[in-house]
């Protein structure tokens, strides 16, 4: 269990959390059980579940978890050699050895539902020798978000997500033939409805008995929601929450996903946050995610012209700059998956293909929406799977490299790749995303997403050409799992 008050040893919590974590220690006496969780490389809640008891040693002294997830791509392959030199400057990752997660109690949830009273909480990971974990994603967000408090600057965030629901169908649990890169069939499912009538109340209506008590769980939790809408695939549904600070935004962001798949799995359907599954007439599903800044000085938007609608600042527009000079590279982050690369092509107008600019377009990569102060930016690029804390440090970061510049940041822009083996080597080349994650962690990115990519190839070259839609090795990969 981590390391006797491993916390105070080494200073890992600000006052507000020690204040918070004091509440937490009283909330507990109605909790049963603590389901302890971290975002994972590929944006995967990996979690362990103790006894509330247990947990009020877990809250203080940290808890002890496998590096496994930092090894494993997104069909549980090696990725990462752990049996010798991991090959990523992470020298702990040898034998796998143990990381230290840290609980933040401002993340503490107790989750709506019947049986055994639960909790949710996330936490960072660490070294034992109490510095940050180099491969820590939601590290990555706090680091950024550190840059703009320093120029007291918060970025805020809205997310709009689009996703699938489907019925369950009767079948195997889908492990004939699973393994270590090899996953199994996955699950039989049935479309909800016909789709293809954009927002119709009859087709809401026709997914409501489990939307409905989606949208009253996620208010349950606490999380900001502000619509549930219908899109235009069958049983497509879109999920708005109103603007939050980054780091909470991240946060909701896989609690959303984590909770939404399992209420729905309970109750023999199954949700998919995958781009385009191979299910017929399904339609792309995309992450967008809408940005702005609002300055601690003055409590303004600096997005905000002075003039009239339909302007923005130049701050604004230097943003949107740092965001489509480093679209290209940074794209591997927004769209990390082969099947999502499926949705950036010319025949869906409304998925992006170039970095480009407009006001109130959602063909292109960034819509501008302005409105004094809503002003505010909406990028289309991600994938609704896509690790939120990497998604949106991400793109923070390009908008601030613009920001800072205060013009249009040097160089020609190449198109949006086109393919997961395009981003990678875009990713690769980039030094601006070694600064951005480090290079233990960019490092061990490229070895995650080259070993999901290999074993895509391999599939097509045994298979036959991709080039005819979703392939099965798609929906094995990701329609269960994400």
């Amino acid at each position: 269990m981590g390391a006797p008050s491993f916390v105070a040893e080494f200073g890992l919590w600000s006052d507000h959390q020690a204040a918070v974590a004091e509440r937490v220690e009283v909330e507990l006496n109605g909790v049963d059980l603590v389901r302890v969780v971290y975002c994972d490389p590929h944006g995967l809640a990996r979690s362990k579940t103790v006894p509330a008891a247990m947990f009020r040693a877990v809250l203080r002294n940290g808890m002890d978890f496998s590096a496994g997830p930092f090894v494993f791509d997104t069909g549980h392959a090696v990725a990462v050699d752990f049996t010798s030199d991991p090959g990523v400057g992470v020298s702990e990752l040898a034998g796998a050895g143990d990381f230290v997660l840290v609980p933040d109690p401002r993340t503490f949830q107790v989750l709506p539902g019947a049986g055994p009273r639960t909790a949710w909480v996330l936490g960072d990971e660490y070294q034992r020798d109490g510095q940050p974990h180099p491969l820590a994603s939601r590290g990555v967000l706090h680091r950024v978000a550190a840059q703009y408090a320093k120029r007291d600057l918060v970025p805020v965030i809205g997310l709009e997500v689009e996703w699938y629901l489907t019925r369950l169908l009767p079948g195997p649990p889908g492990n004939a033939g699973n393994g270590f890169g090899l996953q199994g069939p996955a699950p039989a499912v049935q479309a909800m409805n016909a789709g293809y009538q954009f927002n119709l109340d009859a087709y809401y209506d026709s997914v409501a008995e489990v939307a409905d008590p989606v949208a009253a769980m996620l208010m349950a939790l606490g999380l900001p929601l502000r619509t549930m809408e219908h899109e235009s695939g069958p049983g497509q549904l879109e999920t708005t929450f109103t603007p939050m600070r980054a780091l909470d935004a991240a946060d909701a962001m896989l609690l959303f996903r984590t909770q939404v798949k399992q209420f729905c799995a309970r109750r023999g359907y199954h949700a998919s946050f995958m781009t385009l599954p191979r299910v017929d007439s399904f339609d792309p599903s995309g992450w967008h995610l809408h940005q702005s800044v609002t300055s601690t000085k003055t409590d303004r938007n600096v997005f905000a012209a002075d003039g009239a609608q339909g302007t923005m600042s130049p701050d604004g527009e230097a943003y949107i700059e740092g965001l489509l000079a480093r679209a290209h590279e940074y794209c591997l982050l927004s769209v990390p998956t082969v099947n999502g690369y499926r949705r950036l092509a010319p025949e869906f107008s409304l998925s992006p293909t170039e970095p480009n600019w407009r006001y109130e377009d959602r063909t292109v990569m960034v819509r501008v929406l302005s409105g004094g102060s809503s002003t505010h930016v909406e990028n289309r690029i991600g994938e609704p799977c896509a690790n939120p804390y990497l998604a949106i440090a991400s793109q923070l970061s390009a908008g601030l490299d613009g920001l800072t510049a205060g013009r249009p940041l040097a160089g020609p822009r190449p198109g949006l790749p086109r393919s997961l083996r395009e981003a990678l080597r875009a990713f690769g080349d980039s030094g601006r995303a070694t600064d951005l994650l480090g290079e233990p962690l960019k490092a061990c990115l490229l070895k995650l997403k080259e070993s999901e990519a290999a074993r895509f190839d391999a599939w097509c070259a045994e298979e036959g050409p991709a080039s005819g839609g979703v392939t099965e090795w798609e929906q094995r990969e990701y329609f269960r799992v994400f």
